[in-house]
């Protein structure tokens, strides 16, 4: 499995610059908003036993999925290789890290929070080892770091009498209450 990271600058193409990864058994990459993260899936030019050609199954998990290298329970699939001798060449798959997507099916990311990638060998493959990824994005204002994973209980994020969110809901009781 191949990974290439790209950061991205909006203001010039030209600014691209690619850093190459083989992934092998655990990984981490740190990538900033806007970034690429290119999966390059294996590829045999020449002929190879059924048998001998990798295929693989790429999951986005939780922490504990990464630790345990398990997607059955808190992951969901994002690609498979499952094409080794395309006459295309390699199969490519790109991450955007993005704080908004414009996709239905789109993910996003929040600075200074990890994502966990794990592989799991094509259903005819079993026995192949368990690749991981961890991609950490970086925070934009040099905060630090964050948690893993978002808590939906978030105490900063409360709604308080004299902030904004009072303004907000004034506001929304008295557009209700004018239909």
């Amino acid at each position: 499995m191949f990974f290439q990271t790209s950061p991205f600058s909006h203001y010039s193409i030209t600014a691209r610059v690619w850093f190459s990864v083989f992934w092998q058994g655990e990984y981490t990459v740190a990538v900033s908003i806007n970034d690429y993260l290119d999966v390059y899936c294996p590829y045999y030019e020449s002929p190879q036993p059924h048998s001998r050609m990798e295929r693989y199954i790429l999951f986005m998990v939780n922490h504990d999925g990464y630790l345990t290298c398990e997607h059955r329970m808190r992951g969901f699939k994002r690609w498979e290789c499952n094409r080794p001798q395309s006459p295309d060449g390699p199969l490519r798959f790109s991450e955007k890290f993005q704080l908004f997507t414009p996709f239905s099916l789109g993910f996003e990311f929040r600075p200074g929070h990890e994502y966990y990638y794990i592989s799991s060998p094509h259903p005819n493959h079993a026995g192949k080892p368990c690749l991981k990824l961890k991609v950490y994005v970086k925070p934009t204002n040099g905060s630090g770091y964050e948690s893993p994973e978002p808590f939906l209980t978030d105490q900063s994020q409360r709604c308080r009498a004299d902030g904004p969110c009072l303004a907000v809901l004034l506001l929304l009781a008295f557009l209700l209450g004018r239909i």
